[in-house]
């Protein structure tokens, strides 16, 4: 069985610093402000409309958030791979001591990985730093910085970096020793608002919540490297941007979800948070045609998850099922790994390990129709956001 490339002692840490969508959306309330980062009393999630550009930046007041895009392509010779890049804010709360833009409000992360399908192998590198939750000053240069824009999506680690352009693609550069992605993803369909125009629940408590916002069917063009090998590729992505103050109930352990372009078009998310036993504490997701502007929602008891084969890490000894049959409203599918070795190891930055990698999607005859990523967090250690 091929061996995901790997190295535990590796430390990449940086410590430094107009439409508007008439839908019910999510306020928080009361606000928290980046200048005022003393203990926050429970936020209470609220409905208000969606401004873009605006919330494709970042929401400082929240505790958690992050930018995610995932997706699969080839070479000209027809290699295929599958990339990720997910960039994280953390909000720290507490006492600060020292300040203005000396204190460190805020937590950025980011992890990376490019699976090589040909030759069985992950290949993965990370980031993480502390910003103030301010804007750069004015004059510096933005290029190497560390900072999340509130005004579109712009996260920068210094040399990793997402940004949104002027034209709605987004532009993605990642440079490491263990890997190389420069991408540019553009829109080929609308922005598809998760739940209820945008409003995600991910448990029994209302306020276990989020936003969530996917722009499926991303059309890919750039250039993935790792080792002395460099990849010219074309293919389609996934982006989902989700931000919230209380994602995990209490009992949940992790979750298992899927995100896939169908080859059709049309665009499938399922998901369901997991108590210890194995058993579905929640569960939701939507499905969209590809000429339709606005997805079908699931209610929970309308998915379930069911394992069909596990994989055994060698490295975390952790059980994850890298087969599974999917039942949605819109139809019953197969989600297979394209490779099994996808444990990635964030224990340099956000402290978890988890499995994460490209899948295909299948139909009720076994016959491919899709592929995306399938996630799946709390099987080697309990998650904690």
């Amino acid at each position: 069985m091929p061996q995901e490339k790997h190295n535990p002692q590796r430390r990449s840490v940086f410590m430094g610093g107009t439409s508007l969508l008439a839908a019910p959306w999510l306020a928080l309330a009361p606000a928290a402000t980046a200048s005022t980062p003393s203990p926050s009393p429970a936020l209470v999630l609220r409905p208000r409309p969606l401004v873009f550009p605006r919330d494709h930046g970042t929401h400082n007041d929240t505790r958690t958030e992050w930018w995610y895009l995932t997706g699969h392509a080839q070479d000209a010779a027809g290699r295929a791979f599958g990339f990720q890049v997910t960039f994280f804010r953390s909000r720290v709360d507490g006492t600060h001591t020292l300040p203005g833009r000396l204190a460190a409000r805020q937590l950025l992360f980011a992890h990376a990985a490019i699976t090589d399908v040909q030759a069985g192998k992950l290949w993965h590198d990370q980031r993480i730093a502390r910003w103030n939750g301010e804007p750069p000053a004015p004059g510096l240069p933005t290029e190497r910085g560390v900072f999340a824009s509130a005004q579109d999506t712009h996260v920068v680690l210094r040399d990793w970096s997402i940004q949104r352009q002027p034209n709605g693609a987004y532009a993605t550069r990642i440079q490491s020793d263990q890997l190389r992605i420069d991408l540019h993803a553009t829109p080929t369909q609308p922005l598809l608002l998760q739940g209820d125009n945008g409003f995600s629940r991910k448990g029994p408590d209302p306020a276990q919540a989020s936003f969530y916002v996917t722009q499926p069917q991303l059309a890919v063009q750039g250039q993935l490297a790792f080792g002395l090998q460099r990849f010219q590729v074309q293919g389609t992505a996934w982006l989902d941007h989700e931000w919230s103050e209380a994602l995990l109930h209490p009992d949940a352990v992790g979750w298992d979800w899927i995100g896939m372009n169908l080859f059709n078009g049309d665009s499938l998310t399922a998901f369901r948070l997991r108590r210890a036993d194995g058993s579905a504490l929640w569960a939701g997701g939507s499905w969209r045609s590809a000429t339709a502007s606005t997805a079908s929602s699931f209610e929970p008891h309308q998915v379930k998850f069911t394992p069909l084969r596990h994989w055994i890490s060698p490295r975390t000894r952790a059980r994850y099922p890298v087969e599974w049959r999917i039942q949605t409203p819109d139809a019953l599918y197969t989600v297979k790994a394209v490779i099994d070795p996808q444990e990635l190891d964030s224990s340099a930055s956000t402290g978890t390990v988890y499995w994460e990698g490209l899948s295909d999607l299948l139909d009720q005859q076994g016959q491919p129709v899709g592929r995306g990523y399938l996630e799946m967090t709390g099987y080697a250690q309990r998650l904690v956001l």
